[in-house]
C-alpha cells in the first residue's frame, strides 16, 4: 500500500474517530442539559472509552486514526493539492487546516497516553484546565495579550466559517457523483450550526481572558457548555447544542465513508 493510499485509510479511520468522540460528547451533554451535572469536552470523552469493553484497543485505533488525519490536514496545508491558495479564503482555509492538524496531533497524544495506560482516564473537562494554562503562559510573552486577543478572534473568525457551510449546506467535499440526499445536508447543517455557537463562545473567553488579562476566563468546550447551561431556559439552549454535537458526529461518519479525501506525498518523502 502505497504513501497515498495509507494516509487516506487513516484519514477516513480519523473522521470515524472524530465522530465517536463527538457523539460521546454529545450524548453526554444531552445528559446533563435534562439531568444537570458536568459536561466533557473531547479530551473527557476520550476518557470514558478507556472502561468499555476493548476500550483501550479502541483508543489505539483513535490514536492512529488522530494522527493520521492531522497528517493529512498539515498535508493539505503545507502542500495546497487543491490550489486553494488562488484568493483568501482559500488561504483562511489552509490556516485551518493547519489549526485543525495540530489540535488531532493533541487528541493523538491523550488518546495515545490513555490507551498505553501512561495517563489516568477521566472524564470532564481537562481541556478546560490546559486553555486556562496555556492562555496564562501567553499572556506572559512579549505582546501575550494582542496575541491571545489574535487567538480569540482566530475561533470567532472559524466560528463564521462554520456559520456559513452551516447556512449554505453545500457539502461539495462529499464523494458522489449526485448531490448529498436532503437529509444528510441537514445533519450536516445542523452539526456546522452546533459547532459555530461553541467556537463562537470559545473566541470570547479568549479575547475576555486577553483583555482583562486573566487567564481563568478562558476556557474550552466543557466550560462553553456550562455556559449555555448558566443562561435562561439554559436547559433547552444546551439541549439543542447537544443534539447539533451528537449530528456533527455521525456526519462525521458520514464522511468517514464518503468524503473526498485528495492526500499528496510531502517533497521531504519522495
Amino acid at each position: 500500500m502505497n504513501f497515498e493510499r495509507r494516509m487516506t485509510l487513516l484519514a477516513r479511520i480519523g473522521f470515524a474517530a472524530r465522530g465517536l468522540v463527538y457523539i460521546l460528547i454529545g450524548w453526554f451533554a444531552l445528559d446533563v442539559a435534562i439531568h444537570g451535572g458536568q459536561p466533557m469536552d473531547n479530551q473527557g470523552a476520550l476518557g470514558t472509552l478507556a472502561s468499555a469493553p476493548l476500550g483501550h484497543a479502541l483508543l489505539a485505533v483513535c490514536a492512529a486514526g488522530f494522527l493520521g488525519y492531522a497528517i493529512w490536514r498539515l498535508t493539505e496545508a503545507a502542500t495546497d493539492p487543491e490550489n486553494r491558495s488562488r484568493d483568501f479564503k482559500g488561504r483562511f482555509e489552509r490556516v485551518g487546516y493547519a489549526v485543525s492538524g495540530l489540535t488531532h496531533l493533541v487528541l493523538t497524544v491523550a488518546a495515545g497516553r490513555i490507551a498505553l495506560r501512561q495517563a489516568s482516564a477521566q472524564g470532564g473537562s481537562p481541556g478546560d484546565q490546559k486553555a486556562e494554562s496555556w492562555s496564562g503562559w501567553l499572556m506572559q510573552q512579549p505582546g501575550g495579550p494582542a496575541l491571545l486577543t489574535l487567538v480569540g478572534v482566530g475561533f470567532l473568525a472559524v466560528a463564521a466559517a462554520q456559520a456559513i457551510k452551516a447556512y449554505k449546506a453545500r457539502f461539495d467535499e462529499l464523494d458522489s457523483r449526485a448531490p448529498a440526499p436532503h437529509y444528510v445536508r441537514w445533519i450536516g447543517r445542523c452539526g456546522y450550526a452546533a459547532r459555530a455557537i461553541i467556537f463562537a463562545i470559545i473566541g470570547w473567553f479568549l479575547t475576555d481572558a486577553a483583555m482583562n488579562q486573566d487567564a481563568d476566563r478562558a476556557g474550552g468546550l466543557g466550560e462553553a457548555l456550562r455556559q449555555l447551561r448558566a443562561q435562561p431556559e439554559g436547559g433547552v439552549v444546551m439541549a439543542t447544542v447537544a443534539v447539533g454535537l451528537l449530528l456533527f458526529g455521525l456526519f462525521s461518519l458520514i464522511e468517514a465513508r464518503y468524503r473526498r479525501i485528495s492526500v499528496e506525498k510531502p517533497s521531504l518523502f519522495r
